[in-house]
């Protein structure tokens, strides 16, 4: 199956395009499609790792729950959102589950296959580092936002965060398909918390609030609101 039809859409995303030419092709000549229908696992906590994926349609829900079933949300990804590298790294089970929020196409490079690259070219490991590093970045930052900013703060961030792609895309989206239970629980708030702090959003104008879904009305006003 050719591939390189997705390569336009994959190079809206920071990470990809500023890789060099033949890592680029390389992952699209080693990748394969996967097609996930609503609700169905890519993978689960404990899994073995299974190579590295990139969001082509749909979202992923990376989230983790608990032995009593509370769940952990992490992240809602969508094209060009790249994802997988930690097992990569360490040769480890997988930290987390990914789900399908709704159908979902991704591209998959094997892990044997990725590791193939890597030890033909070992610069290319570099650039892996820096998807990994990316991500940690943010994860400081969501830690500190978490102990030193209020509720109202987290909230606004989090949305740029998403509409932002989580760095990865220049042209920032203006809907957020995401269930407003999963943005409380990213953010470890109750839901009837969120969805105060989001009505307040909106009665501001800065957001419009849907079912399921979540309505950029004025970034600027919604960076004043995250302090950014």
């Amino acid at each position: 199956m050719d591939l390189e039809k997705w390569r336009p859409q994959l190079a809206t995303g920071h990470w990809f395009s500023h890789l060099p030419a033949g890592l680029q092709s390389s992952l699209i000549t080693h990748a394969r499609l996967r097609h996930l229908t609503a609700g169905q696992y890519l993978f689960k906590r404990g899994d073995p790792p299974c190579g590295l994926y990139a969001v082509l349609e749909g979202a992923v829900r990376i989230s983790a729950v608990s032995e009593q079933g509370k769940e952990a949300v992490l992240s809602l990804v969508e094209l060009p959102y790249w994802f997988g590298e930690i097992s990569l790294f360490d040769g480890l089970p997988r930290t987390h589950d990914a789900c399908a929020v709704g159908p979902c196409t991704l591209l998959q490079v094997p892990q044997p296959a990725m590791l193939g690259i890597l030890e033909e070219t070992p610069r290319y490991w570099r650039d892996l580092a820096l998807l990994m590093s990316q991500k940690l970045r943010l994860t400081f930052i969501n830690i500190e936002q978490l102990s030193l900013m209020p509720a109202s703060v987290r909230v606004a961030h989090r949305l740029l965060m998403i509409v932002d792609g989580y760095g990865e895309v220049a042209q920032s989206r203006r809907v957020v398909q995401m269930p407003q239970e999963d943005l409380a629980a990213m953010l470890c708030l109750s839901r009837q918390t969120t969805n105060a702090l989001l009505k307040d959003l909106q009665a501001q104008g800065i957001v419009r609030l849907g079912y399921g879904e979540i309505e950029i009305l004025d970034a600027q006003r919604l960076r004043e609101a995250a302090h950014t």
